[in-house]
């Protein structure tokens, strides 16, 4: 299984070094499952803003991303009302798998990027500025 998330758009994330910038891979090669962010300025938030790796536990990660998987999944499914060039597609995340660590963690701070750079919030008690 896997999943493309494209984004595209104006943002207050600085995107000036970007223009090059590698995707980033999310995957978990004993479940098969992977995710690739284009999104300019991920790398570079993921890099330079994000926490580090081990700063949060895997439980808090996995029970914010399972909170932001389902308001992504609802958005996804409702163009009419939400950015397609967004929400283009749905994330498959089951909270009964075991993801790991590594894709937990790069899918938590895709989502706090994009809530920055989009100007939105996915609930979960979270701001749309907060980096942590």
């Amino acid at each position: 299984m896997s999943l493309l998330i494209w984004a595209c758009g104006s943002a207050p994330i600085n995107t000036s070094n970007t223009e090059n910038e590698e995707p980033v891979v999310i995957a978990n090669d004993r479940l098969a499952y992977e995710i690739i962010i284009i999104d300019p300025g991920f790398s570079a938030f993921l890099n330079g803003i994000a926490q580090p790796e081990g700063f949060y536990s895997q439980s808090y990660l996995e029970a914010r991303n399972r909170v932001w998987v389902i308001t992504w999944n609802q958005r996804a499914q409702n163009p009419s009302r939400y950015k397609n060039s967004i929400y283009e597609n749905i994330i498959d995340y089951q909270p009964n798998i075991d993801y790991g660590y590594e894709v937990n963690y790069k899918l938590f701070n895709y989502f706090l990027f994009a809530q920055r750079k989009y100007s939105m919030s996915l609930g979960g008690g979270f701001r749309t500025n907060r980096i942590n």
